[in-house]
C-alpha cells in the first residue's frame, strides 16, 4: 500500500478515505488519530509524503487530495470525539517519564505512554504545547482552535505539564530519579548570515522562526512596505505571507537555487504567489546596505548552476551585483539544534556536528535513560516525522522500563478479509472517478491578507470530500490470483479497463515487461506473476495500473479472482 508505506507514521490511508467516502468521520479520524496524532493540524499543513507515492497519480496526473481528506474527517467528526479515546488508568504502573519539550514528538510519546499507565512529566518553555506548531506555523494556516484541541486531548489525558519552564540542566531532570527521559525540543536556533552590514542594520534583519514566534505571540504587529525573505523552504513561505499580512506590500523570495530545487513544497510555493509575492531565484546575498543604522538594501550575486559528477555548485556569472530595496530582512535560511542545558560529564556523546548520538531504531542516546526525537534526534524534517519518532521512542521506553531488548521491535497488526458479498457485489465502493483532482476552495485574497488569522484554505465541504475520497483506487483492496481455478478464458483480461492483466509464456522480469497487453514501464513497482498455470503460460498483471476496481473477479467463471482487503497497524508501545 505504496501511500502508507510512504507516510512515516504508516497512517492506513485508503480505509480511513473509505469511511469519509461512507460519511463515518469520527471513524475516519479515529483511524488517523492512533497513527498520526494530529489529524486537524496534519489536514492542514503535513508535507504530504504519502501523495508522490499514490498511485491515482499515475493512472491520472494528480493524486488523491489524502492531506486534505484528513481535515474532511477532523471538520465533521463528532463533538465528543473525547468519549472515544483510549482509558487512562488511574493506578499508575509506578514508572515516571519526563519530557522535555511540548511538541509533535514529546506529545506522541505521552500519547501512547498515559494508556499503559505511565506517570508523565512534561516541561517546556513556552505558554502552552504544540512546540514547532504553536510558535513556527501562522495561525492563517493553522488556526489555535484546532491546534489547541488535539494538544488539548493529549494533555487531558492526565499528563503533569509545567509551561513557561526553560530546562537548563539535564542532570537536574536525570537527578529527579525519573526511569526515563525523553527529549523532544527541536531545531530551535535559526542560521544566520554573517555578511557586510549584517551587525549596523540588526534592527531590521530577522531570524524567520524568532520572527514567526514573535507574531505568533503578538510581540510583533507590524513590518515594513518592502521585504525580502531570504530563503527558498517552507518557513521562508510562512514568512513571506505572514509579512504580506503585517503591512509589507511588496515582499519578495530571494532563493540561491532554481525555483525547482527550492525546499519549499510545491503548494507552499503556489500559495505564496497567489498573494502577490514575487520569486527571485538563483541570487546569493553579499552584503546589506544601510544608512545611519537604517537598512536599505540587500546585494547579490547572480548565479548559475554548473553540475560535475551529479553534483551542483553555484557559480557567479559575473554581471553586476543586483540591488534590491527593502525596509526589512527576514533570514529563513535553515535551522540548528541547540543543546547549550546538556552537560558533557553525564554520558551522552555528541557528534561533530553537534548531534547526539541517537540509535535510528531504538532512539536511545549514549545515555541509556536519555531518549531523542523529532528535530532534536537528527535535525529538522517535519510534524508527521516527528510524530512517528515519537511511537518508536515510546516502544523504546516501555521496553526499557520493563527491562527488555529495545531491538526486539513488535511486528504490526496484518488483518485480511476478503471483501466479496456475492458474485456481483463487493463490501467496499468499487466505482472508478473519473474525476480530476479537486480544488481546495480559498478564502478571498484581499480579505484573507487584511486579517492575519483568517483561516485561507477554506477545505472540503462533505460533497466534496466524498467525491475527492472516492478517487481513491482502494490500494489495500488487493486482487489474489488462484491458479488452480483458473480456466484460462482470457475473461478477466479481455474487461480490464487498464490492459493490466496478461497471459504470456514465462520469462525474466524484464523480458515479461515487454510482451504484456500493455508494457509495463515503471520497473520501481514489481509485477504480480502467478506459478505455471495448466498451459505451462503465466498470468501477470501490472500493479503500476491496476485500478483496484475488481472487475476481473466479477468477469471470473471459476472465482479464480478475489479482492482482499489487507489492513497494516503499526505496532505501538505495549504492543507484542
Amino acid at each position: 500500500v505504496d501511500c502508507q508505506y510512504a507516510c512515516p507514521a504508516h497512517t492506513p490511508v485508503p480505509e480511513y478515505i473509505r469511511l469519509i467516502a461512507a460519511q463515518r468521520y469520527t471513524d475516519a479520524y479515529m483511524v488517523n488519530w492512533v497513527s498520526n496524532v494530529f489529524p486537524g493540524v496534519l489536514g492542514r499543513v503535513c508535507d504530504r509524503p504519502c501523495e508522490p507515492a499514490c498511485r491515482r497519480g499515475r493512472v491520472d496526473e494528480e493524486p488523491v487530495a489524502i492531506c486534505r481528506l484528513k481535515r474532511v474527517a477532523a471538520d465533521n467528526r463528532d463533538d465528543n470525539f473525547a468519549d472515544y479515546l483510549p482509558e487512562v488508568p488511574k493506578q499508575k504502573n509506578g514508572k515516571r517519564i519526563a519530557l522535555i519539550g511540548a511538541g509533535p514528538a514529546s506529545l506522541s510519546v505521552a500519547r501512547d505512554l498515559m494508556p499503559l499507565g505511565y506517570e508523565i512529566d512534561l516541561y517546556d518553555r513556552e505558554v502552552s504545547g504544540g512546540g514547532m506548531m504553536l510558535t513556527q506555523i501562522p495561525r492563517f494556516r493553522l488556526p489555535d482552535t484546532v491546534l489547541n484541541d488535539e494538544v488539548g486531548y493529549i494533555l487531558n489525558m492526565g499528563v503533569n505539564a509545567t509551561f513557561n519552564c526553560d530546562v537548563t540542566s539535564l542532570k537536574a531532570i536525570l537527578d529527579e530519579q525519573y526511569d526515563a527521559v525523553f527529549v523532544g525540543t527541536g531545531a530551535p536556533r535559526g542560521r544566520d548570515l554573517d555578511l557586510p552590514g549584517r551587525k549596523e542594520a540588526k534592527q531590521h534583519v530577522h531570524i524567520g522562526i524568532e520572527w514567526l514566534a514573535s507574531v505568533a505571540f503578538e510581540h510583533t504587529k507590524s513590518i515594513g512596505k518592502r521585504v525580502i525573505i531570504l530563503g527558498g523552504g517552507n518557513t521562508a513561505m510562512d514568512c513571506c505571507r505572514t509579512a504580506r499580512r503585517l503591512g509589507g506590500e511588496d515582499v519578495k523570495v530571494v532563493v540561491r537555487s532554481g525555483y525547482d530545487e527550492m525546499k519549499a513544497s510545491a503548494w507552499e510555493k503556489v500559495d505564496a504567489e497567489r498573494e502577490d509575492i514575487e520569486i527571485h531565484n538563483f541570487l546569493v546575498p553579499v552584503e546589506f546596505t544601510h544608512e545611519n543604522g537604517k537598512l536599505s538594501a540587500a546585494v547579490f550575486d547572480r548565479v548559475k548552476a554548473e553540475y560535475t559528477d551529479g553534483k551542483r555548485k553555484l557559480i557567479s556569472t559575473g554581471e553586476a551585483p543586483v540591488v534590491i530595496e527593502c525596509d526589512d530582512v527576514i533570514v529563513a535560511v535553515g535551522q540548528q539544534n541547540s543543546f547549550p542545558w546538556i552537560e558533557k560529564d553525564i554520558g551522552l556523546d555528541f557528534d561533530d556536528w553537534g548531534m547526539p548520538v541517537v540509535d535510528r531504531t531504538s532512539f536511545q542516546s549514549t545515555n541509556e535513560k536519555v531518549f531523542f526525537g523529532g528535530d532534536a534526534a537528527f535535525g529538522p524534517s517535519n510534524i508527521i516525522t516527528s510524530v512517528a519518532h515519537g511511537h518508536q521512542a515510546a516502544i523504546s521506553i516501555d521496553k526499557f522500563c520493563q527491562g527488555a531488548d529495545l531491538l526486539d521491535r513488535p511486528d504490526p497488526t496484518v488483518n485480511i478479509v476478503s471483501q466479496k458479498m456475492g458474485i456481483h457485489e463487493w463490501s467496499y465502493e468499487n466505482t472508478i472517478s473519473h474525476d480530476a483532482r479537486f480544488a481546495v476552495p480559498h478564502m478571498d485574497k484581499s480579505a484573507a491578507i487584511n486579517d492575519k488569522t483568517a483561516e485561507v484554505e477554506l477545505g472540503f465541504n462533505p460533497l466534496q470530500g466524498h467525491e475527492e475520497a472516492m478517487r481513491c483506487l482502494n490500494c489495500d483492496v488487493h486482487t489474489v490470483f488462484s491458479e488452480q481455478q483458473c480456466i484460462e478464458c482470457d475473461s478477466c483480461m479481455d474487461i480490464c479497463p487498464t490492459q493490466c492483466i496478461s497471459f504470456v509464456d514465462n520469462g525474466t522480469e524484464d523480458d515479461l515487461r515487454t510482451r504484456l497487453v500493455a508494457p509495463a514501464k515503471n520497473t520501481e513497482q514489481d509485477l504480480m506473476v502467478s506459478d505455471a498455470l495448466k498451459t505451462e503460460r503465466v498470468m501477470v498483471k501490472d500493479e503500476n495500473v491496476c485500478l483496484h476496481c475488481g472487475l476481473c473477479a466479477e468477469r471470473c467463471p471459476t472465482a479464480a479472482w478475489d479482492m482482499q482487503k489487507m489492513v497494516i497497524n503499526m505496532a505501538q508501545a505495549g504492543g507484542e
